[in-house]
């Protein structure tokens, strides 16, 4: 999107260094420490380790919470994804269209059912898939679409004749699921993250719900009695007590976020001068932004500079995922998804911690100032 520029250096004397990180789990916990102990205690106390009551307590609680019929907790987002395409039955021979550019979970779990992912180019303005290119990429053969709503922003969903997945991995509390299902991870640095792995399928289909929950515990129904070829997909009701603990703070966790980006918008509003070398995504009101990223010209020698200044960064993706060395037998080229690529070479995510504060997004946007300034 952009082109090169070398150099780190930024105009004028330095401002005074600040510690600006991406993500402080540390004073998160801390404010809810009491209740996190509670929950260990509760969970120790009850003898009950995977599944049981706590479990169910949860996705009860997050159903409601998300809009939706049914939560389904699982083992991790990557399991949610793989359980919710064997339920739907995708399977060696089939495929699955999906975005070049997103976590390779995505596309890792439809190769590990042995169907192939079909990669359609991105909206540039977004960065999700492009509905019309993911509709063009239909065949025959392909069994389901799963598109990803990046960053938190939900992506357009095709108008397709096969059932459509969403990745909702990074947009919880977005909108109800849309589509045949969506699918949740609850990885520690998420909106709302557990204290290690743990996810979730949401649905309205009552059948695919059961046949989730199923196929999450070897497909037994009753114990020792396989009903169908399953994995361990199973929640733990440790990671389960810990994310009750925070769901009730999700709503105001959000807002936050939204008035953090709302703020970045103002302040690269501000700076007219920074127009030709960062360029923002487009806004939306279901927003949840998980991450603000913007598209940098000379992202690379921008990042250092940022780092040099105390100010953490990340780069989501650093290569999209038809160009993956594993995917290389899909037949996949350098210049195939354009957009994707383009993406790769100039996105970059910036601070939004609910804990950020007004004075550190002006140090953040200042610093990205300097850098162009020189």
């Amino acid at each position: 999107m952009f082109g090169s520029a070398t150099g780190d250096g930024g105009g004028g004397p330095p401002a005074a260094m600040r510690r600006v990180s991406m993500r402080d789990l540390a004073a998160e916990h801390a404010s809810l420490r009491p209740q996190l102990d509670a929950a260990v205690r509760r969970v120790l106390d009850s003898g009950q380790f995977i599944g049981g009551p706590e479990v169910e307590a949860f996705e009860s609680e997050l159903a409601a919470a998300l809009g939706c019929a049914h939560a389904i907790g699982v083992s991790s987002g990557t399991d949610a994804l793989l359980g919710t395409l064997m339920a739907l039955g995708v399977g060696p021979g089939d495929e699955v269209v999906t975005t070049p550019f997103s976590f390779f979970a995505t596309a890792g779990a439809i190769a590990r059912l042995g169907a192939r992912p079909v990669f359609a180019d991105v909206d540039p303005t977004t960065l999700n898939l492009d509905a019309a290119a993911a509709v063009a990429a239909v065949t025959g053969r392909t069994r389901a679409i799963l598109p990803v709503n990046l960053y938190g922003a939900l992506a357009e969903l095709p108008d397709a004749p096969v059932p459509i997945v969403e990745d909702a991995a990074q947009s919880i509390g977005a909108s109800p699921p849309r589509a045949a299902a969506a699918t949740l991870s609850f990885f520690p640095s998420k909106n709302l993250g557990a204290l290690g792995d743990a996810g979730a399928v949401l649905t309205s289909d009552a059948a695919l719900a059961d046949r989730i929950a199923l196929l999450r515990s070897h497909g037994a129904r009753p114990k020792y009695h396989n009903l169908a070829v399953g994995g361990n997909f199973r929640l733990d009701a440790l990671q389960a007590a810990f994310l009750r603990v925070k769901l009730p703070h999700l709503a105001a966790w959000t807002v936050s976020r939204r008035d953090t980006a709302a703020r970045y918008r103002d302040l690269f509003a501000a700076a007219p001068d920074l127009a030709d070398h960062i360029a923002l995504l487009r806004d939306s009101p279901a927003h949840v932004y998980h991450h603000f990223v913007i598209r940098a010209r000379d992202r690379d020698g921008l990042r250092r500079h940022l780092a040099g200044a105390g100010i953490a960064t990340e780069v989501y993706y650093p290569s999209p995922l038809h160009l993956q060395p594993c995917f290389a037998e899909l037949g996949y080229q350098p210049g195939a998804l354009p957009s994707a690529e383009a993406a790769a070479a100039d996105a970059l995510a910036i601070p939004i911690d609910p804990s950020i504060t007004a004075a550190d997004q002006e140090y953040v946007v200042d610093r990205i100032a300097a850098y162009y300034r020189r």
